[in-house]
């Protein structure tokens, strides 16, 4: 989890590492269906900052929902070399699809 910060930056080094991308890294971030999907590409137009800061393009941020301060589930797919962001409400609408299939016509017992 982490947040954007007023510029649409966020940091997490942990998941940076899990898909061993550093400073420098061209990147490409997409919306797709609420979430935002970031892979490496030479001709990318964004890039990891000298800190690993993601830069979230605020065409896209709006797109998504992405508002500063709000988290964000970061989730690193290293196998396929990509990053997926849900945005605060994409993950708070899922989660309450889950418990209505979850939860049914009421609790049993």
């Amino acid at each position: 989890m982490s947040g954007p910060d007023r510029s649409g930056r966020v940091t997490e080094s942990a998941v940076l590492q899990a898909l061993h991308w550093g400073p420098g890294q061209r990147i490409d971030v997409r919306p797709r269906a609420g979430i935002l999907v970031i892979v490496p590409a030479p001709a990318g137009r964004h890039v990891v900052g000298s800190r690993g800061e993601l830069p979230l393009p605020a065409a896209v941020r709006k797109m998504c929902g992405v508002v500063a301060g709000q988290p964000l589930l970061l989730a690193a797919f290293p196998s396929q070399d990509l990053l997926v962001i849900h945005p605060a409400r994409t993950v708070a609408r899922l989660l309450a699809d889950l418990h209505v299939q979850a939860i049914g016509g009421g609790c049993a017992g």
